[in-house]
């Protein structure tokens, strides 16, 4: 066999591989409003960010942590915001690289203080599935990319003068 065909091989092979199915995992942040605000931290797939550090920024000092700690094995943590601060909560989640940052408003807080059955859920951002035609057009852009660089490489070399 000559270079070529083992560069092709080499390219192809991995192609035909029956592989399992790869995402990025990202970071999904909810938060509830009872008595206390409670956190919900989870991967895009569902499975709990358990003992994620967690970290509490007040309104009144946004860059310096207000309340530190880590979740639960369910991925939940709870605490209490002092009423005396108003303004928007900032509440970062990380656990092994993965992470997100969820801002609680103002009007959630005072809403706990008289309503203890208020949920609420946010999206987010990079928790998108890719639809069919995204995955087409990305296994084809790949698959592009990798007969490029074969081309590129096989390619002889013109002689110079």
């Amino acid at each position: 066999m000559n270079k070529r065909n083992w560069l092709i091989l080499i390219v192809l092979l991995p192609m035909l591989g029956n592989g399992k199915q790869v995402l990025a995992h990202g970071a999904q942040i909810g938060y509830s409003s009872t008595q206390a605000l409670e956190i919900q931290a989870t991967y895009d797939d569902g499975t709990p960010m358990s003992n994620a550090q967690v970290v509490i920024y007040a309104p009144n000092d946004p860059s310096r942590p207000w309340l530190t700690g880590t979740t639960d094995q369910e991925g939940k943590f709870v605490f209490v915001p002092n009423s005396e601060q108003s303004g928007n909560w900032d509440v970062k989640v990380r656990q092994a690289g993965h992470g997100k940052i969820i801002t609680i408003p103002e009007n959630a807080i005072l809403a706990s203080e008289t309503e203890t059955n208020n949920s609420q859920e946010l999206a987010s951002s990079n928790n998108a599935i890719y639809n069919p035609v995204q995955k087409i057009v990305m296994a084809a852009v790949g698959i592009w990319g990798f007969i490029g660089t074969a081309l590129f490489f096989s390619r002889k070399k013109a002689p110079q003068q």
